[in-house]
């Protein structure tokens, strides 16, 4: 059996599963937020009853994180939702944006507080909740009808998805990244080329990418169509999970022989940095092709994008440059935003290379502009804005205005290009 295929099988209490199988599996985590999470409540409280209580305290993580900094009143309304249910069900894992308990974006976040661990099941009320399978876990969105399920009784129902197994072999050259990977990928097998299937990524150069641009490869694998993404969990993974928590865990790892429904083999040492073009991303496109699109904005943030990782790469950029257009930054999370301040290259800190690179002031963690928001968002477009982001996806009125095209691309590549006020391939300063 493949890895999806093991822990959905242990999940069920079975020795084996097959694709296409429909079994019941047992939830380990239930992930929500403040934009699903007070409509899976509603479904909770109404199929269980408004005095029920969830299957497992301890299973249950709300991290509110998308409408957060804003003066938006329903937005607002959307997280006392959460406190008040959170203090009903007297629930242990609440980040609260009203106290220093908040985190920021929640995929960057579970990962941080220890709440992902190999060989686990996790469903969260996003769909970029594929993105923890970079730690080993099977890891996928669900609407808020399955997660109110869920939330009464720990299981549920499900089918067992094919393996779509991508190798990445060679080294990785400096300039390019865990999203010049997807984005290939992506490019290559189309938006829906991975629908409902379980994209195992594997082979030298993951093995050698640190967990952040794990993360960020495995977040994509929804915009491929996928159920969810996963890379065996090596010794990297293992003692990145070891530091955040002492909770007891079972890797599982593919049998040598397990089948795929499709595999595919890349020689990383011959990508080069790319783009999505509006407004999918499966457009791939070099960056070295479209250096006469001229940019309005550049954006770095998001679960994909907002990483510690994702600014050093930024900042090797900018460091010594000025920003040509206006360059928004929003950490994904608190421990980000704090690495910001203490990180250095070269002696600098990261926020003070963005400073005096020119960039708008460092925003507080949140997914801001990613969803568009709230008038008030910050980052958020408003007319026909040309933007370069490091986020996921750029559909028409992603980050705001239906008028804004996006295109999205690496920390290097959005940070190059807000140099050059025109996308532009990030060897040109590297």
């Amino acid at each position: 059996m493949t890895i999806t295929e093991k822990i959905l099988a242990r999940a069920a209490g079975k020795t084996g599963v097959a694709p296409g199988d429909n079994i019941w599996v047992n939830v380990d985590v239930l992930l929500t937020h403040d934009i699903c999470g007070p409509g899976t409540i509603g479904v909770f409280q109404k199929e269980f009853g408004r005095d029920a209580k969830v299957w497992d305290r301890e299973r249950v993580v709300i991290i509110p994180d998308h409408f957060i900094f804003t003066n938006d009143k329903k937005a607002h309304r959307n997280v006392d939702t959460l406190r008040t249910f959170v203090r009903e069900q007297n629930l242990p894992y609440f980040y609260d944006p009203a106290d220093d308990s908040y985190r920021g974006v929640c995929h960057v976040a579970l990962p941080q507080e220890g709440h992902v661990r190999p060989g686990e099941v996790i469903f969260g009320t996003d769909s970029h909740t594929c993105t923890h399978g970079a730690l080993g876990a099977f890891s996928s969105g669900i609407g808020n009808t399955d997660a109110g399920f869920i939330m009464g009784t720990g299981k549920l129902l499900i089918k067992v998805p094919h393996t779509l197994r991508f190798t990445l072999d060679g080294r990785r050259p400096d300039y390019i990244m865990g999203k010049d990977i997807i984005l290939r990928i992506i490019g290559d097998i189309g938006f829906e080329g991975a629908t409902y299937g379980a994209m195992e990524f594997r082979g030298a150069a993951i093995e050698a990418l640190p967990i952040e641009e794990r993360m960020t490869i495995c977040n994509m694998a929804v915009e491929a169509g996928a159920k969810n993404g996963i890379i065996a969990p090596d010794q990297t993974a293992l003692d990145y999970v070891r530091r955040r928590t002492a909770k007891p865990f079972q890797p599982e790892y593919s049998d040598p022989d397990a089948k795929a429904l499709h595999a595919y083999r890349y020689q990383v040492s011959e990508f080069v940095p790319c783009v999505a073009k509006p407004h999918a991303p499966d457009q791939y496109a070099p960056a070295a092709d479209l250096g006469d699109v001229k940019l309005d904005r550049a954006y770095i943030g998001s679960c994909t994008g907002g990483k510690l990782a994702d600014f050093i790469a930024a900042a090797t950029i900018l460091r010594g440059r000025k920003v040509s257009i206006d360059t928004f930054l929003v950490p994904a999370t608190r421990e980000v935003a704090t690495g910001l301040q203490s990180e250095k290259i070269q002696g600098q800190t990261l926020t003070d290379i963005f400073k005096q690179a020119g960039c708008l002031d460092i925003a507080p963690p949140s997914c801001a502009a990613c969803l568009g928001g709230p008038e008030d968002t910050f980052g958020r477009t408003h007319g026909k804005e040309v933007v370069i982001s490091t986020t996921n996806r750029n559909f028409i009125g992603r980050m705001g205005s239906k008028l804004a095209p996006i295109y999205l691309a690496s920390p290097l590549t959005v940070a190059a290009s807000a140099v050059a006020g025109r996308i532009t391939d990030p060897r040109k300063f590297m």
